[in-house]
């Protein structure tokens, strides 16, 4: 029962992972820059995302553009695109995967089966956690590295926006899931090994009187 509680908070973490994974690669503030200027009124706030940037007035308008062109992107937001994709499907294979090796639920066929499926929902969970950790680590370096650079002026640099910290709490949330369920399904399949099913030993006089039955025959 206990194990069967601990997949389950670990499905709920799993499910906060995969919805705040794909928040945080839809979302275009992934590095904010507020310039206000001499005047409040004319205040601006851009922001820039995997796939669009956008810009928001004070005055209310707010407006975005679509990143088309993929080659002349920088290379990280390249791969942050590719990584973020990539931990978006495999944490979708795993919340499938997990709900048929759940211990709660009535799919999966037998205990092996449903083990090795927890299992490998826990494998799907950890690289998505790690395919979604990668490239917050990376665009939050590049915008650290670029707005301490003294050549670069300071209308052109940003600071991490609402869709990195998006991105980083979902992977951990998937990374901890991931380690329950490889864990919990490792811990079943090492008792298994220590306490192994009990076989029939003959004693002592079953044995002896089985020696002198045979002997008996051969007389």
């Amino acid at each position: 029962m206990a194990s069967a509680s601990l997949q389950f908070f670990a499905f709920i973490l799993a499910l906060f992972g995969v919805f705040g994974d794909i928040a945080a690669t839809l979302l275009p503030n992934w590095k904010v820059n507020a310039d206000v200027g001499s005047n409040i009124i004319t205040a601006i706030t851009q922001m820039q995302g995997l796939w669009m940037d956008c810009t928001w007035y004070s005055t209310g308008m707010f407006s975005c553009t679509l990143k088309y062109s993929i080659l002349s992107l920088p290379v990280y937001i390249q791969a942050a695109r590719t990584t973020m994709v990539l931990s978006c499907i495999l944490s979708a294979f795993g919340i499938c995967i997990t709900t048929v090796g759940m211990k709660c639920t009535k799919l999966g066929g037998d205990t092996d089966s449903k083990n090795h499926a927890c299992f490998a929902g826990g494998v799907c969970f950890i690289l998505a956690g790690i395919f979604g950790l990668v490239p917050t680590c990376w665009y939050t370096r590049e915008i650290i590295s670029n707005f301490l650079d003294q050549t670069i002026p300071e209308s052109s640099k940003h600071e991490p926006g609402g869709a990195v910290y998006t991105g980083f709490i979902s992977a951990g949330f998937l990374l901890i899931a991931g380690v329950i369920f490889c864990s919990s399904c490792f811990k079943r399949q090492q008792g298994a090994w220590i306490y192994p099913p009990n076989k029939h030993h003959f004693s002592s006089t079953e044995q002896e009187s089985n020696a002198g039955y045979n002997l008996k025959d051969y007389v």
